[in-house]
C-alpha cells in the first residue's frame, strides 16, 4: 500500500517535471502552414522524357530532394516538400509548403528558377576612343565547361574592398577542362555566364589548375547569397509546371491556432467533469492521468518535433477520447468486480486485467489505422495520421500504468459505504 503511494508521488513529480521543461524549455512548437500562415505551391511534373525502363519513381524522389535542398538554402523555417501521385490525373505531383512566405510569386521563383553557369572565350570589338567593354562583345566562343560539373558554390568576400564574391569549386572533370580552357587561352578573357547574361570576364595570366574560380560583380550580400544557393541547389532532373497555389495569411492562421487550442480545452474540461461527475474518485485519478498523457503528447510534439496542423490537432483531440475510453472499460470491471463482493483491492487488480484485452484490441486497430493513413494519405492526412498513431501508442501506456498506479494508492481494504460510493458510478452507491 504504502509502496503504491510512493510509486503515485513520482507519478506526479515526473509529471510536473515534463510540464516545467514543456513550458520553460526553448524550443517551440512547430506550426504548419496552415496554422503559421505562409504558402502552397502544388505542380505537375512531367515524367514524359524519363526513358522506358527507368525507375520513375526514383527520378521523383531525386526532383523531390533537388526542390527541398533548394528551399532549405534560402533559410525557410520547417519547409514541406512532398509528392504524390494522382491517380484520377495520372500524373505525379510535387507539394511544397512554406510556413511564413506569403509572397507567391518570390516563393516560385525560389523553386523554379535554375541557373545556366557556362564558360566562354570573350572577343571584343572597341569603341571608337580605344576601349573596349564587356558590353561590346560581338562573337563569343562556347567551352565545354558548364554548370553541370560544380562541385560547390560558396559565398565569399574580397579582403580589400570587403565586396562579396561567389567561389567556384569545380568536380574533378571540371577541374581538368578549367585546366584545358585556361591554358589555351593565356591572355585572353574567359567570360563566366550566368543566364546568357555575362557575370564577369577575367583575363587569364596562366593555367589555373585546381578547378577554382572566381565570380567577382556588383553583387549585394543578399544577391550574392541567393545566387549561391541558386548553384548549390542545381538543375532539376525533370520539368514542372505550377498547377495552383494556396495562400495562409499570419492572421487567418493565428485565428486557427486559437480555435484548435480553445476547442482542445473545451473539450478536454467536458471529459473531466464527466469522468469526476460519473464515476467519482476513480474519475478523479483518471482526470490526473489524463493531465499525464496530455503533458507527454505535448512533450512529444515539441520535442521530436512534430509539424502541428488543424488536421494534426484534431487526431490529438481524438485521440484524447481514445484514452479516456480505456479508462471507461476498465472502470466499468471494476464496478462489476464490487457488485460481486470483491473488495477494493481486489476490484482494482481484476477490473484492469479483464479489461486489458478489450484496450489492446481497440488500441492496436487504432494504431494499425493511423498506420494505413499515413501510408496511403495526403500531407493533410498524414498530419492526422501521426498524432493519432502517438495517442494511441501513449494512450495504451497511460491506461495501463499511469491509472493503474493512481488507483492502487487510493484503494484500500476498507469495506465501508462511503468507499463503496466514491468506488461506484453513476447513480449506484454500490
Amino acid at each position: 500500500m504504502k509502496s503504491s503511494k510512493i510509486k503515485a508521488v513520482w507519478v506526479v513529480i515526473a509529471v510536473i517535471a515534463v510540464g516545467y521543461f514543456l513550458i520553460k524549455g526553448g524550443k517551440d512548437f512547430v506550426l504548419g502552414l496552415d496554422l503559421a500562415g505562409g504558402s502552397a505551391l502544388t505542380y505537375k511534373i512531367d515524367t514524359s522524357s524519363i526513358p522506358k525502363g527507368t525507375d520513375v519513381a526514383e527520378s521523383v524522389s531525386s526532383l523531390r530532394d533537388v526542390i527541398e535542398r533548394r528551399v532549405n538554402l534560402f533559410g525557410v523555417r520547417e519547409p514541406t516538400v512532398t509528392t504524390s501521385y494522382s491517380r484520377l490525373a495520372s500524373e505525379y505531383r510535387l507539394i511544397v509548403e512554406l510556413p511564413g512566405i506569403t509572397d507567391v510569386q518570390a516563393a516560385e521563383k525560389m523553386i523554379g528558377e535554375t541557373p545556366v553557369l557556362d564558360f566562354r572565350v570573350l572577343k571584343k570589338s572597341s569603341t571608337k576612343n580605344g576601349t573596349s567593354s564587356i558590353a561590346l562583345i560581338t562573337d563569343y566562343e562556347p567551352t565545354l565547361l558548364t554548370g553541370r560539373f560544380l562541385e560547390k558554390a560558396t559565398l565569399e568576400f574580397n579582403q580589400t574592398t570587403n565586396r562579396p564574391s561567389i567561389g567556384l569549386a569545380f568536380n574533378a572533370e571540371g577541374s581538368k577542362l578549367f585546366a584545358e580552357i585556361t591554358k589555351a587561352h593565356i591572355g585572353e578573357q574567359v567570360g563566366i555566364f550566368l543566364d546568357g547574361a555575362p557575370i564577369s570576364a577575367p583575363t587569364v595570366n596562366e593555367e589555373i589548375t585546381g578547378g577554382k574560380a572566381v565570380i567577382t560583380g556588383t553583387f549585394t550580400i543578399d544577391e550574392a547569397r541567393t545566387l549561391v544557393g541558386r548553384l548549390n541547389s542545381g538543375a532539376l532532373p525533370l520539368p514542372i509546371s505550377l498547377a495552383g497555389t494556396t495562400i495562409v495569411g499570419p492572421t487567418l492562421g493565428t485565428s486557427a491556432t486559437s480555435a484548435g487550442v480553445k476547442a482542445g480545452l473545451i473539450g478536454f474540461i467536458l471529459v473531466v467533469i464527466f469522468m469526476i461527475v460519473w464515476y467519482r474518485l476513480p474519475g478523479i485519478m483518471a482526470s490526473l492521468a489524463l493531465i499525464a498523457y496530455s503533458t507527454m503528447m505535448l512533450a512529444l510534439f515539441k520535442y521530436i518535433p512534430v509539424t502541428l496542423t488543424s488536421a494534426g490537432i484534431a487526431g490529438f483531440i481524438i485521440s484524447v477520447g481514445l484514452a479516456v475510453d480505456a479508462n471507461v472499460l476498465t472502470f466499468e470491471r471494476m464496478k462489476e468486480e464490487i457488485r460481486n463482493g470483491k473488495g477494493l483491492l481486489d476490484a482494482v487488480e481484476v477490473g484492469f486485467a479483464r479489461a486489458w484485452t478489450s484496450i489492446r484490441d481497440s488500441h492496436i486497430a487504432a494504431i494499425i489505422v493511423s498506420i494505413i493513413l499515413f501510408w496511403m494519405g495526403t500531407s493533410v492526412v498524414k498530419g492526422f495520421a501521426f498524432t493519432f498513431f502517438l495517442g494511441a501508442v501513449v494512450s495504451l501506456i497511460s491506461a495501463q500504468l499511469i491509472t493503474r498506479v493512481f488507483m492502487r494508492a487510493i484503494a484500500n481494504k476498507s469495506g465501508s459505504r462511503f468507499m463503496k460510493f466514491l468506488f461506484s458510478s453513476g447513480f449506484h452507491s454500490k
